[in-house]
């Protein structure tokens, strides 16, 4: 991996760090608005949501307001064999703290499903570029996911996160869209 790479993330991560509580919940929920008003948001009926943690843009409201209606599945992190299992997610209260301190399903509440059946993904990042390009944090748990998934994938990021260029390695996975609360960033124009 490039020290480029290594320098980004640290940099974008701690600057998320910074966030203030108010600032983190502002932005998410004008970034839920975009999201919510998608056309392919609305008409997607399976959507697997990532569970934020540590000031990434906030997703429990827009989780909790998705139950309804909606098909939602979560990502449990298998850090024996590296990859992420998909569960549905019934109700909010079936979480609890999982790998990395991240909310996952209690293990009698996992319904596993396949990632064939998600027509949306939403994607964490700790950076993303005008070429939608991603850098996660790392542990290529999303990459492995990605690459065989037919979702239309989105990443939510603050504006700040969208930085001029991420150098990229071929595992890296491109977004279709990357939501802000400031614009929307459509990749397959």
């Amino acid at each position: 991996m490039s020290q480029m790479k290594k320098r980004l993330r640290k940099e974008l991560i701690e600057k998320r760090k910074k966030l203030s509580k108010k600032e983190v919940l502002e932005k998410s929920k004008q970034i839920e608005k975009r999201l919510f008003e998608m056309k392919e948001f609305k008409q997607a009926s399976t959507i697997l949501f990532y569970v934020s943690y540590d000031n990434e843009v906030y997703t429990h409201d827009m989780i909790k307001e998705c139950t309804s209606g909606k098909k939602i599945a979560v990502p449990i992190c298998d850090k024996k064999d590296r990859c992420l299992i998909l569960s549905e997610l019934g109700s909010w209260d079936n979480l609890e703290s999982g790998s990395y301190g991240i909310l996952e399903p209690k293990k009698e509440k996992v319904k596993e499903i396949s990632i064939s059946e998600v027509d949306v993904i939403i994607v964490p990042g700790v950076g993303f570029d005008l070429n939608c390009h991603r850098i996660g944090h790392g542990k290529g748990y999303y990459d492995n996911l990605l690459k065989n998934s037919k979702a239309l994938l989105i990443g939510l990021a603050y504006d700040w996160q969208i930085v001029k260029h991420i150098p990229i390695e071929e595992h890296d996975v491109l977004m279709d869209k990357i939501v802000t609360e400031k614009r929307i960033i459509d990749c397959n124009k």
